[in-house]
């Protein structure tokens, strides 16, 4: 008789822990494409609205109307929010009447708190996709050792062993194994993928942090009203 080896036939015939471990790399892996794509688009928004605050940032705005446009809508940008910060706190200390290098020194501190703070949000579930790219494989493998075993042990009982006793329960063991790969491969290119464009983003607004600080150096010495027209310039 000829034996189904299908993919279905092989999951649906292997031992309750192989099962076990196939749906929870299944389930896994659904969970790992739903925060990959997730990401993908996230950061793309990320990008977008960056590059579009920055340039309205050097388009030769004043600090105070740049300021008050930020204030009015909901900041949707991480350079936005980074932007308002540091300007709030500068602005503040400015009101204090504190010396130039206190007012720059306490505006870089509120620009590095909220910078930090965006790249947190930024890098949410990247830790995951590690996880899943190095742990996977190795859960995979469990469920085939474990397969493996199981196969041979029945077949301890058999007076006659050939392949076609052996293959079905090696065939269902390495089901597992694949569907461990299939998890993890994904997780992991996604993960270097992600990784490179969160680092390109972390530039990018450290960048603009040291820019702007020169700006808020050179209005830090002026009075109010001569920083309140004071542009930021371009580039």
């Amino acid at each position: 008789m000829t034996q189904d080896l299908s993919i279905t036939a092989l999951v649906l015939q292997a031992s309750l822990v192989v099962q076990i471990v196939m749906a929870g790399l299944a389930i896994t892996s659904f969970v790992s494409w739903t925060v990959i794509f997730g990401k993908l688009f996230g950061l793309k928004r990320v990008r977008n609205s960056n590059d579009e605050f920055e340039r309205d940032f050097w388009s030769g705005r004043s600090l105070t109307e740049l300021n008050e446009a930020v204030t009015q809508k909901a900041a949707t940008a991480p350079m936005e929010r980074i932007f308002a910060s540091g300007m709030r706190e500068f602005l503040k200390l400015r009101e204090k009447r504190l010396d130039a290098g206190a007012q720059l020194d306490g505006a870089r501190r509120a620009m590095r708190a909220s910078f930090q703070r965006e790249l947190d949000v930024v890098e949410s579930n990247l830790s995951f996709l590690a996880s899943v790219g190095s742990v996977s494989p190795y859960v995979g493998l469990f469920g085939t050792v474990w397969g493996i075993m199981h196969a041979f042990v029945g077949l301890s009982n058999l007076q006659q062993v050939t392949l076609a006793t052996v293959a079905p329960g090696i065939a269902e063991a390495l089901v597992a194994t694949a569907i461990g790969l299939f998890a993890a491969i994904p997780a992991v290119v996604a993960y270097n993928r992600f990784a490179r464009d969160i680092d390109r983003i972390a530039i990018q607004l450290e960048t603009f942090i040291e820019e702007f600080s020169n700006i808020l150096q050179r209005s830090a010495g002026q009075t109010p009203a001569a920083a309140a027209v004071m542009g930021s310039g371009t580039r």
